[in-house]
């Protein structure tokens, strides 16, 4: 009978105290996050093998507590998240690979391009600011030049676009009245007051 409770006791208390550390996929957990799942499904499996159900859950609930206890001082003391987590990286600046900050981080300009293309970035230099975030996911801005055109953007250039056909309607009004050809297109107006 013990082969059966245990198991599902074991699932049961496991998924509950994972689904409390929150949802996240590997590539997205932090150093401290990743170390911890995995200390806690080499836990998970002890009871099974020899050691009893309630001491394992008492164990995984100690490594959940410690991860929101990093988790906050990480939140709390900036020198702590660096400590466990680590700072963005920046990789390309102003369309230039920084190959020295790659070499540190294990990754080689192959692996950039892939993250690169998978954005739907075609250039290099198209990039102001590239970084690799502590999640191991990739950060960039474009260059004014080679960022897509926002709402924004458009609403401005068509309002200076009608601003200057405004402008130009405008002009060329002012021009056809003083414009001496007017009267012989077959236009009549009247002389100015100084002239009558």
């Amino acid at each position: 009978m013990n082969l059966i409770w245990e198991p599902l006791v074991i699932l049961i208390g496991g998924l509950f105290l994972l689904k409390i550390t929150g949802r996240k996929a590997i590539a997205q957990m932090t150093m401290p996050q990743l170390i911890v799942m995995l200390s806690l499904g080499t836990i998970l499996v002890q009871p099974i093998a020899h050691k009893g159900v309630v001491r394992t859950l008492v164990v995984v609930g100690i490594f959940v507590v410690t991860l929101f206890l990093l988790e906050y001082l990480q939140v709390k003391i900036n020198g702590a998240e660096k400590i466990f987590t680590g700072k963005s990286k920046v990789v390309i600046e102003n369309g230039t690979i920084n190959v020295s900050e790659l070499q540190k981080l294990r990754l080689s300009v192959d692996q950039l391009e892939m993250r690169l293309r998978l954005n739907g970035i075609s250039k290099v230099d198209d990039i102001k600011t590239a970084t690799i975030e502590p999640n191991g996911e990739l950060g960039y801005e474009l260059k004014d030049e080679a960022k897509p055109l926002t709402k924004k953007d458009f609403q401005k250039l068509m309002d200076e676009y009608m601003l200057g056909i405004k402008e130009s309607q405008s002009m060329e009004q002012q021009n056809s009245a003083s414009n001496i050809f007017t009267e012989i297109q077959g236009e009549q107006k009247s002389n100015p007051k100084y002239l009558q």
